[in-house]
């Protein structure tokens, strides 16, 4: 019986070849956008599960009230973890403190490379289950040794074994190799961890922890914990709540510092806060694409119903003659159920090629490493019950309303369609293109927010502007030699030093006081030590005062504050103002346009620039316009090598770093796009088909309004105008939804554009303009085809 099904679906798929090629290229594509979507939410909810105590590991974080609202930090100070094993050891496993997680040098002889790794103490390995490929775990118990990564240890030494062998971390620390590691996967929040050195060694040549006065107020570090196997996650957070709280001075305790665990499991997909509180983070993409790919799916198999009963009066014999032989209604839902899996499976089979074909592409859009799982059974188990239930959705309308036809009605020539059946088919194509315009109307809000942000004054000229990173003290001490050279060859405009790029914050202060302050409100105010000239490299704009000037010796007890320091502070002639800076009085000298340094999507926090004699951390040059970029970069890597040659020499475009903090959005918004254009394919693939259908089935009429003299125009108007009503309904009960939505997922943003009413009209003209094209050429082709042929009898 089931092979006869098949045959008999077979030889109806032949038949009709058009109707089944668009029903199996609309349910492949659907497929396969699902099943992209379907690995990459895979990928993104096994994030971190590469750890064996994935679910027992969580990170302490803080919330502290600083500037009038709640801020949430990821770092706290070392001693706290002491203090946790000593007060609540019981609770947990292992209490790790980290530190200097980042970007170092790793030299081995003079081989010199930059790697991201940092220093930990010696239980990290076993909390985080490394899987050890040479030595152990417990390789860290050793001071002066480290754990290096499986592609580091390639690196260095090749095929050797690197045991035992010396490396040097930034030129300064001797450490043994008493490991390695397998790399860590790519969804892994460690998975450029390419180096672990110990913590304790840290901790002997980082000069500012050992004689930091009150070593609980630095918050620099990140400590990582694993509950004890009786521990429940929740209760234990809310024990540990006031433990800094009770350590630290009066003037940060006005911070209030609440501690709180944050596991693993949320590391990834629930790391945003706003004024304390959890506000998700990626997991909002997880449920937007999970969304969008059962929509476009449903799409496709809305596809296969209305094809399928629109072809219903063709088919009425067929069940007729059927149910007069003796086939019972349920052997005829099996014939059509048969068809329906028959054309998912092809379409299965067409799903896995364009996934593999397009996964690379696909890959660079999302920055994952994302395959097929081949060799997985799971994968398998969904992918086929995944088909099956597709193939279900797909055949259970046309199965259940094709077996329900009456055969003496069919063989008397008496059965009609109706206009009412049409109104199902109708719905389902109101229901797809308001899937379509809602995904349209989602994609252009996304671009115009990028765009809205892109387009913010970011209060300084990154043109031109490269920032090399510093990790020795070389750089610094021929500062002046290497700016002369550079001026002279004619590389560079100006050259200044600071702690960092202006991408990004390095540290903060709160030690802040003015005239007027309430002296309970506790502060926190960004704070960047330059060089002299950093204003003129990076070409900040004034809005009072002046720059730092070596004419004047007193600018050492100067600051330039921004103007959301002003704002803040409530200062209405804020040049000469005197503050006090953890009790040292500073004066500002001057105020500038507020600088992006944080999220291009948030406010700017109040921020402070100081001169700094040791400023490092990154040199800042201004490149020379008449000289082309690669020239210059060849004489800034010659220099540099010449006066450190024991750093590699890296750069970055300082424009090309501010880009990169659009790259979650970009991605999504590329995404979106990608997916918004292949349901809209599929909507008018479905259209095409029906439109075809339509007028296949007026052809007569056609026929006859041509010989009374009806011109082309007025038949494809009447072909069209029916199509043209949903699309409008469509768009009508779009709009509402894409701007509940929109308005919803722009309010994770500070900054952010609104949702203009040309938005909805745009899509709305688009979506008409893509649904006359798409049945223009079905119309038209009715309209002039003969009327002889279109009215003579068999």
């Amino acid at each position: 019986m089931i092979k006869n099904h098949l045959k008999i679906a077979w030889r109806n798929l032949v038949k009709n070849k058009a109707h089944s090629t668009i029903n199996i290229v609309g349910l492949s594509i659907g497929m396969a956008v699902a099943m992209l979507i379907g690995l990459w939410i895979w990928d993104e909810l096994s994030f971190d599960k590469y750890h064996q105590n994935y679910n027992r590991i969580a990170q302490v974080w803080q919330n502290v009230t600083n500037n009038g609202e709640v801020q949430t930090w990821q770092t706290v100070p070392y001693p706290l973890a002491d203090e946790l094993r000593k007060t609540y050891g019981n609770d947990f496993k292992y209490v790790v403190m980290t530190a200097g997680m980042g970007n170092h040098i790793l030299a081995v002889g003079d081989k010199k490379l930059t790697r991201n790794g940092g220093f930990m103490e010696p239980q990290g390995p076993d909390m985080l289950t490394l899987k050890m490929l040479k030595g152990t775990r417990n390789g860290l118990k050793d001071p002066s040794s480290v754990l290096i990564s499986q592609s580091t240890a390639t690196a260095y030494f090749g095929d050797a074994d690197p045991i035992d062998k010396t490396m040097k971390i930034d030129n300064q620390l001797s450490v043994k190799v008493s490991g390695v590691y397998q790399d860590l996967p790519q969804n892994s929040t460690l998975a450029d961890v390419g180096f672990i050195a110990t913590w304790q060694m840290y901790y002997n040549n980082t000069g500012w922890v050992k004689t930091a006065a009150d070593p609980w107020r630095p918050n620099a570090f990140q400590l990582l914990v694993q509950l004890a196997d009786n521990a429940d996650m929740d209760r234990i957070s809310l024990k540990i709540k006031d433990v800094k709280l009770h350590k630290v001075s009066a003037a940060l305790a006005k911070k209030k510092p609440a501690l709180f665990l944050l596991p693993m499991s949320k590391w990834h997909l629930y790391s945003e806060f706003k004024n304390g509180k959890n506000i998700g983070g990626r997991i909002q993409y997880v449920w937007l694409f999970g969304i969008i790919g059962l929509f476009v799916l449903i799409l496709a198999c809305i596809n296969f119903m209305n094809l399928s009963t629109a072809r219903s009066e063709k088919r009425a014999k067929e069940v007729g003659i059927r149910k007069a032989v003796g086939s019972l209604r349920s052997q005829l839902i099996y014939q059509f159920f048969s068809e329906s899996l028959l054309c998912v499976m092809v379409a299965f089979a067409i799903a896995l090629v364009l996934v593999q074909l397009s996964l690379p592409s696909f890959n660079e859009i999302a920055d994952k490493k994302i395959g097929i799982l081949w060799g997985s059974p799971l994968f398998w188990l969904m992918s086929v019950g995944f088909s099956l239930i597709t193939g279900f959705i797909a055949g259970s309308y046309p199965a259940f309303y094709l077996s329900s036809f009456q055969p003496v009605k069919v063989l008397k020539g008496s059965f009609r369609v109706g206009r009412l059946a049409a109104v199902p088919r109708k719905v389902l194509v109101v229901l797809q293109f308001t899937v379509s315009v809602t995904l349209i109307i989602g994609t252009i809000v996304i671009f115009r927010q990028i765009q809205f942000a892109k387009d913010r004054p970011i209060g300084y000229d990154n043109n031109g502007l490269v920032s090399v990173p510093t990790v020795t003290g070389d750089i610094h001490k021929h500062i002046d030699v290497i700016q002369n050279e550079l001026l002279k060859s004619g590389t560079i405009l100006s050259l200044a030093e600071a702690d960092g790029p202006p991408t990004g914050s390095t540290s903060s202060t709160s030690g802040i006081e003015w005239r007027g302050k309430d002296p309970n409100l506790s502060v926190d105010f960004l704070q960047t030590g330059v060089s002299y000239d950093y204003g003129k490299t990076i070409g900040w704009k004034f809005k009072d005062g002046r720059d730092f000037s070596r004419d004047f010796l007193t600018d050492s007890a100067g600051v330039v504050v921004n103007e959301a320091a002003v704002k803040f502070m409530e200062l209405k002639t804020p040049v000469g103002e005197t503050l006090k800076w953890f009790g040292n009085p500073v004066k500002i000298i001057g105020v500038i346009n507020d600088m992006i340094v944080d999220s291009p999507y948030g406010q700017v926090r109040p921020a402070l620039f100081f001169l700094s004699k040791d400023a490092g951390g990154s040199v800042l040059l201004k490149i020379n316009p008449k000289m082309s970029a690669g020239t210059a970069i060849g004489n800034l890597e010659t220099i540099f090598k010449q006066y450190n040659p024991a750093q590699p020499f890296e750069y970055s475009f300082v424009d090309q770093q501010y880009a990169k903090k659009f790259g979650d959005e970009q991605r999504i918004g590329k995404l979106a796009a990608f997916f918004a254009g292949l349901a809209i394919f599929i909507s008018c693939l479905g259209l095409f088909g029906m439109a075809s259908f339509m007028a296949e089935q007026r052809i007569k009429e056609i026929g006859v309004r041509k010989v009374l003299g009806a011109s082309v125009f007025n038949l494809w108007r009447l072909l069209s105008v029916d199509f043209i009503g949903l699309i409008v309904l469509s768009i009508l009960i779009a709009t509402p939804i894409a701007y509940y939505l929109m308005r919803n997922w722009l309010g994770h943003f500070d900054y952010r554009s609104t949702i203009s009413v040309w938005t909805f009209i745009m899509t709305g003209v688009g979506a008409i303009m893509i649904t006359l094209l798409t049945v223009s050429y079905q119309s038209i082709k009715a309209a002039l085809a003969n009327p002889i042929k279109s009215l003579k009898t068999e």
